[in-house]
């Protein structure tokens, strides 16, 4: 497959939103990746220097897309058959827009994930770590 979505699965925002882009009418197969997954692929990504705490990945045909290039890449490619759809499309199909409201989406995800009694990604991959020895 040549399409690939890492997530935070934890975070209710990110679960919706790779639900709610609708790529595989435009793009075809898109596998969906929790980050927090023991997939070898997660941990291979973060050798590579992407840290999922500060942005989701979107893999197309090999090329990584991360944070708000990752938005943006995915606003572009998504169908635009419904209002939300073309809501997103116009924040962030825009690279200059994008780069500025990802922040703001990062922000929210981790207030969400405090609210909710979760940790980070990188601080929950610790804490498993340090369970397991």
């Amino acid at each position: 497959m040549s399409n690939l979505i890492i997530y935070d699965g934890e975070c209710i925002f990110c679960q919706n939103y790779v639900r709610f882009v609708k790529l595989r009418e435009n793009i075809g197969q898109v596998e969906l990746l929790d980050a927090r997954s023991d997939d070898p692929r997660i941990s291979a990504y973060t050798a590579a220097g992407y840290n999922l705490d500060e942005g989701m990945i979107f893999v197309r045909d090999g090329r990584v897309f991360h944070g708000a290039e990752a938005v943006n890449i995915l606003a572009i490619l998504s169908s635009d058959r419904t209002i939300a759809s073309r809501l997103n499309a116009m924040a962030f199909s825009n690279q200059r827009i994008s780069r500025l409201l990802y922040p703001l989406l990062k922000a929210g995800r981790r207030l969400t994930l405090l609210a909710r009694g979760k940790s980070l990604i990188n601080k929950a991959k610790q804490n498993k770590s340090l369970e397991l020895h």
